[in-house]
């Protein structure tokens, strides 16, 4: 029996061990908030609204970073869920080109937008039905609804 403690104590020990080091990995804890350069003309003050709620912190220069957003390797996690976020489109940088951008309302209307995950972490980002369509419409008004095969332009109405 003191032996299979002994075990588990050493087996501790190498885990905490191995998570005091993780935590000299500096990625995931830069929490860089770039200047924001332009945003899109927004269909409606109530879409941005909804967006700020459920897709900014990963689609924007406007990111609030989560205590746990200090801590590896969930920082690691959080901080490739926003630099992927805002390379599909970045409601702060719409001076450039997201080919994506357009299938934004469509990717909310389906449930893939914001993920589970992120509702999961962010009960403020989990939007009731009504509010899910609206915010995709307002999207589809804001962006351009994108058809297979077409571009979206900016602020199409």
């Amino acid at each position: 029996m003191r032996r299979w403690f002994k075990a588990i104590g050493i087996g501790l020990g190498v885990l905490v061990g191995l998570f005091l080091m993780l935590q000299i990995i500096p990625y995931g804890r830069t929490h860089q908030n770039p200047e924001p350069t332009l945003e899109p003309r927004w269909d409606s003050p109530r879409t941005r609204e909804l967006a700020v709620r459920a897709c900014f912190d990963c689609h924007s220069n406007e990111t609030k970073w989560p205590w746990y957003a200090n801590v590896a390797p969930m920082s690691w996690a959080v901080q490739l869920d926003v630099e992927n976020g805002r390379s599909i489109v970045n409601y702060s940088e719409m001076d450039r080109p997201y080919p994506l951008a357009g299938y934004s309302g469509a990717r909310t209307r389906d449930g893939n937008m914001p993920p589970y995950k992120y509702k999961m972490a962010h009960p403020e980002a989990q939007l009731t039905p009504e509010e899910t369509e609206e915010l995709a419409r307002g999207l589809d008004r804001t962006l351009g609804a994108a058809a297979p095969g077409s571009e979206y332009s900016i602020g199409s109405n």
